[in-house]
C-alpha cells in the first residue's frame, strides 16, 4: 500500500512539474536537476523523475497521438493542466508496462479532479485516455481482462 501511496505523490508532483514547463520558461532538465523543488512539495521523487523525463521524451508522438484520438479538440486547445495529466498518463500507459492501464486511467482522473481547470476536465481525460486504451492497448486489457479500463463517461 506505501508504494502506491508514493506513485500516487509522485504522479501528483509529476504533474505539476510538467504544467511549470509547459507554462514557463523553465525546462525539463532545469526541473530535474537535484537541488530543484516544487514549490509546497519539496524534490521530486524518483518515480516522479522518471515520468516527467519519459513525458517529455515521448511529447510529440504523444501529442500526435492526444490530436488523433481527440475528434474535437486540438491539443492547442486543450487546457494546459489537462494537457501535463495526458502526456504523463500517456507516457505511463505506454511505456511503464508494470502499471496496468485501469490504475493510470484511475489515477489520470484523481488529478484532474484536484487540479482540473474546467468542470468537465475528469470526464475529458476519462474519455480521452479510455479511448486511446481501447485502441492502442488492447492487449494489455485483454491479458488483464475486460473490466480493466473504465468505461468512457462522455466523449472527448
Amino acid at each position: 500500500m506505501q508504494k502506491l501511496h508514493e506513485r500516487t505523490l509522485a504522479r501528483r508532483m509529476a504533474v505539476q512539474a510538467l504544467y511549470i514547463s509547459l507554462v514557463t520558461d523553465i525546462g525539463v532538465g532545469e526541473l530535474l536537476e537535484p537541488d530543484c523543488e516544487l514549490p509546497d512539495e519539496g524534490h521530486l521523487p524518483a518515480y516522479a523523475k522518471t515520468l516527467i523525463a519519459g513525458a517529455d521524451a515521448h511529447a510529440e508522438e504523444i501529442d500526435a497521438l492526444l490530436a488523433e484520438a481527440s475528434e474535437n479538440w486540438s491539443v492547442e486547445r486543450m487546457p494546459v493542466v489537462d494537457h501535463a495529466i495526458l502526456l504523463l498518463s500517456c507516457y505511463e500507459m505506454f511505456y511503464e508496462e508494470s502499471v496496468p492501464v485501469s490504475v493510470v486511467i484511475n489515477e489520470a482522473v484523481e488529478l484532474a479532479k484536484l487540479f482540473g481547470g474546467e468542470d468537465d476536465s475528469a470526464r475529458f481525460v476519462n474519455g480521452l485516455l479510455g479511448r486511446i486504451a481501447r485502441t492502442y492497448c488492447s492487449d494489455r486489457i485483454a491479458d488483464k481482462g475486460a473490466d480493466d479500463v473504465p468505461e468512457v463517461v462522455t466523449e472527448a
